[in-house]
Protein backbone atom coordinates (compact mmCIF):
# COMPACT_ATOMS: atom_id res chain seq x y z
CA UNK A 1 0.00 0.00 0.00
CA UNK A 2 2.06 3.54 -0.80
CA UNK A 3 1.60 6.10 0.73
CA UNK A 4 -1.31 8.05 -1.00
CA UNK A 5 -3.65 5.20 -0.42
CA UNK A 6 -2.15 4.88 3.37
CA UNK A 7 -3.32 8.56 3.60
CA UNK A 8 -7.04 8.07 2.19
CA UNK A 9 -7.37 4.96 5.00
CA UNK A 10 -6.04 7.09 8.04
CA UNK A 11 -7.97 10.12 6.76
CA UNK A 12 -11.56 7.88 6.71
CA UNK A 13 -10.14 6.85 10.39
CA UNK A 14 -9.63 10.34 11.10
CA UNK A 15 -13.33 10.63 10.19
CA UNK A 16 -15.19 8.42 12.20
CA UNK A 17 -14.54 11.05 15.58
CA UNK A 18 -13.35 14.29 16.62
CA UNK A 19 -10.60 12.43 18.73
CA UNK A 20 -8.61 9.50 18.88
CA UNK A 21 -8.03 8.48 22.49
CA UNK A 22 -4.39 8.05 22.84
CA UNK A 23 -3.73 4.92 25.49
CA UNK A 24 -1.43 4.04 27.36
CA UNK A 25 -2.01 0.94 29.53
CA UNK A 26 -0.16 -0.75 31.90
CA UNK A 27 -2.22 -3.60 32.71
CA UNK A 28 -3.68 -5.56 30.14
CA UNK A 29 -7.04 -6.68 32.24
CA UNK A 30 -7.96 -3.13 31.05
CA UNK A 31 -7.78 -3.43 27.84
CA UNK A 32 -11.07 -4.70 27.02
CA UNK A 33 -13.09 -2.94 28.93
CA UNK A 34 -11.41 0.35 28.09
CA UNK A 35 -12.15 -0.34 24.37
CA UNK A 36 -15.55 -1.23 25.03
CA UNK A 37 -16.04 2.43 27.06
CA UNK A 38 -14.47 4.37 24.95
CA UNK A 39 -16.69 2.58 21.86
CA UNK A 40 -19.86 2.94 23.95
CA UNK A 41 -19.41 6.68 24.29
CA UNK A 42 -18.55 7.24 20.55
CA UNK A 43 -15.05 7.14 19.92
CA UNK A 44 -14.38 3.85 17.84
CA UNK A 45 -10.35 4.66 16.61
CA UNK A 46 -7.91 3.76 19.56
CA UNK A 47 -4.33 4.48 19.66
CA UNK A 48 -2.61 1.93 21.53
CA UNK A 49 0.89 3.65 22.56
CA UNK A 50 3.78 1.35 22.11
CA UNK A 51 5.19 2.45 25.41
CA UNK A 52 4.15 -0.54 27.62
CA UNK A 53 5.09 -4.29 28.45
CA UNK A 54 1.47 -5.23 27.57
CA UNK A 55 0.93 -2.80 24.40
CA UNK A 56 0.98 -5.59 21.99
CA UNK A 57 -1.01 -7.55 24.01
CA UNK A 58 -3.86 -4.93 25.18
CA UNK A 59 -3.79 -4.66 21.05
CA UNK A 60 -4.82 -7.87 20.13
CA UNK A 61 -7.78 -7.98 23.26
CA UNK A 62 -9.10 -4.76 22.23
CA UNK A 63 -8.95 -5.47 18.64
CA UNK A 64 -11.71 -8.20 19.25
CA UNK A 65 -14.12 -5.71 20.57
CA UNK A 66 -16.81 -5.35 18.14
CA UNK A 67 -17.15 -2.03 16.47
CA UNK A 68 -13.29 -0.80 17.77
CA UNK A 69 -10.70 0.53 15.59
CA UNK A 70 -7.42 -0.42 16.86
CA UNK A 71 -4.04 1.53 15.72
CA UNK A 72 -0.77 1.56 17.36
CA UNK A 73 1.22 4.31 18.65
CA UNK A 74 4.70 5.57 19.35
CA UNK A 75 5.62 3.30 15.89
CA UNK A 76 9.38 3.95 15.24
CA UNK A 77 10.34 1.48 13.35
CA UNK A 78 9.69 -1.22 10.61
CA UNK A 79 10.14 -4.14 13.38
CA UNK A 80 8.11 -1.73 15.68
CA UNK A 81 5.03 -1.85 12.37
CA UNK A 82 5.42 -5.29 11.93
CA UNK A 83 5.28 -6.60 16.04
CA UNK A 84 2.17 -4.30 15.66
CA UNK A 85 0.13 -5.23 12.66
CA UNK A 86 0.90 -9.12 13.67
CA UNK A 87 -1.22 -8.16 17.10
CA UNK A 88 -4.13 -7.02 15.19
CA UNK A 89 -3.01 -3.07 14.12
CA UNK A 90 -5.06 -1.71 11.38
CA UNK A 91 -2.91 1.84 11.29
CA UNK A 92 0.40 2.85 13.10
CA UNK A 93 0.87 6.36 14.33
CA UNK A 94 4.69 7.66 14.75
CA UNK A 95 5.64 11.04 16.22
CA UNK A 96 7.72 11.44 13.45
CA UNK A 97 8.86 9.52 9.69
CA UNK A 98 12.18 7.70 8.83
CA UNK A 99 12.51 6.44 5.11
CA UNK A 100 12.79 3.06 6.77
CA UNK A 101 9.52 3.35 8.69
CA UNK A 102 7.60 4.62 5.28
CA UNK A 103 9.47 1.78 3.41
CA UNK A 104 8.07 -1.16 5.80
CA UNK A 105 4.44 0.45 6.32
CA UNK A 106 4.34 0.24 2.44
CA UNK A 107 5.47 -2.72 2.49
CA UNK A 108 3.33 -3.98 5.36
CA UNK A 109 0.09 -2.32 3.67
CA UNK A 110 -0.08 -0.90 7.17
CA UNK A 111 -1.29 2.46 7.15
CA UNK A 112 0.60 5.42 8.76
CA UNK A 113 -0.24 8.69 10.43
CA UNK A 114 3.30 10.23 10.24
CA UNK A 115 4.37 13.04 11.98
CA UNK A 116 5.18 16.68 11.14
CA UNK A 117 5.82 19.65 13.22
CA UNK A 118 7.17 21.81 10.49
CA UNK A 119 6.70 23.20 6.87
CA UNK A 120 9.75 21.62 6.10
CA UNK A 121 8.59 18.26 7.35
CA UNK A 122 4.84 18.60 5.88
CA UNK A 123 6.69 19.02 2.76
CA UNK A 124 8.70 16.12 2.80
CA UNK A 125 5.99 14.24 3.99
CA UNK A 126 3.99 15.29 0.80
CA UNK A 127 6.45 14.20 -1.60
CA UNK A 128 6.13 11.10 -0.19
CA UNK A 129 2.24 11.05 -0.37
CA UNK A 130 1.26 11.55 2.85
CA UNK A 131 -2.02 13.79 2.73
CA UNK A 132 -2.96 12.86 6.60
CA UNK A 133 -0.72 13.96 8.79
CA UNK A 134 0.00 14.12 13.01
CA UNK A 135 0.58 17.63 14.11
CA UNK A 136 3.37 16.56 17.11
CA UNK A 137 3.83 17.90 19.61
CA UNK A 138 1.01 20.44 19.26
CA UNK A 139 1.05 22.68 21.69
CA UNK A 140 4.86 22.71 21.90
CA UNK A 141 5.18 23.52 17.91
CA UNK A 142 2.75 26.23 18.08
CA UNK A 143 -0.98 25.23 18.72
CA UNK A 144 -3.55 26.21 16.76
CA UNK A 145 -1.61 29.46 15.09
CA UNK A 146 0.85 27.28 13.84
CA UNK A 147 -1.84 25.02 11.82
CA UNK A 148 -3.68 28.14 11.04
CA UNK A 149 -0.53 29.33 8.98
CA UNK A 150 0.66 26.04 7.83
CA UNK A 151 -3.14 25.58 5.93
CA UNK A 152 -2.81 29.07 4.07
CA UNK A 153 0.70 27.81 1.61
CA UNK A 154 -0.21 23.85 2.23
CA UNK A 155 -3.92 23.38 2.01
CA UNK A 156 -3.51 19.80 0.93
CA UNK A 157 -2.90 18.52 3.65
CA UNK A 158 -4.88 17.65 6.90
CA UNK A 159 -3.71 17.42 10.42
CA UNK A 160 -4.51 15.23 13.51
CA UNK A 161 -2.96 17.69 16.17
CA UNK A 162 -1.60 15.41 19.32
CA UNK A 163 0.32 16.20 22.38
CA UNK A 164 -1.23 18.85 24.46
CA UNK A 165 -4.68 18.96 23.34
CA UNK A 166 -7.33 18.43 25.89
CA UNK A 167 -11.35 19.30 26.38
CA UNK A 168 -10.63 22.47 27.13
CA UNK A 169 -8.46 23.74 23.84
CA UNK A 170 -9.78 20.77 21.21
CA UNK A 171 -12.02 23.07 19.82
CA UNK A 172 -9.37 25.86 18.61
CA UNK A 173 -8.14 22.61 17.06
CA UNK A 174 -11.32 20.87 15.54
CA UNK A 175 -12.22 24.63 14.27
CA UNK A 176 -9.47 24.82 12.00
CA UNK A 177 -10.28 23.43 7.82
CA UNK A 178 -6.98 21.46 8.06
CA UNK A 179 -7.83 19.52 11.05
CA UNK A 180 -9.85 16.23 10.51
CA UNK A 181 -9.80 15.33 14.48
CA UNK A 182 -7.21 15.28 17.05
CA UNK A 183 -5.45 12.88 19.75
CA UNK A 184 -5.37 13.05 23.33
CA UNK A 185 -5.26 11.25 26.08
CA UNK A 186 -7.75 13.04 28.88
CA UNK A 187 -10.30 10.80 27.95
CA UNK A 188 -8.91 7.33 29.28
CA UNK A 189 -7.08 8.76 32.32
CA UNK A 190 -4.85 6.08 34.22
CA UNK A 191 -6.96 7.05 37.52
CA UNK A 192 -10.20 6.05 35.73
CA UNK A 193 -8.63 3.07 34.91
CA UNK A 194 -7.17 1.82 37.77
CA UNK A 195 -10.57 2.04 39.32
CA UNK A 196 -12.12 0.33 36.92
CA UNK A 197 -14.10 3.44 36.34
CA UNK A 198 -15.35 2.59 32.99
CA UNK A 199 -18.68 3.91 33.05
CA UNK A 200 -16.75 7.28 34.22
CA UNK A 201 -14.43 6.83 30.96
CA UNK A 202 -17.50 6.37 28.45
CA UNK A 203 -19.23 9.47 29.60
CA UNK A 204 -15.94 11.64 28.95
CA UNK A 205 -15.80 10.26 25.37
CA UNK A 206 -19.38 10.98 24.94
CA UNK A 207 -18.23 14.84 25.62
CA UNK A 208 -15.26 14.33 23.71
CA UNK A 209 -17.59 13.11 20.78
CA UNK A 210 -19.83 15.73 20.89
CA UNK A 211 -17.20 18.17 19.72
CA UNK A 212 -17.39 18.87 16.35
CA UNK A 213 -14.89 19.09 13.89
Amino acid sequence: MNPALQSHETQALCRLAPVIPVLVIHDVSHAEPLAQALVAGGLPVLEVTMRSACALEAMALMAKVPGARVGAGTVLSGYDAARAKEAGATFAVSPGATDPLIAACTELALPLLPGAATASEVMALMQHGYRMQKFFPAGPAGGPAMLKALGGPLPQVSFCPTGGVSLKNASDYLGLANVACVGGSWVAPQDLMEAGDWSGITALARSAAALTV
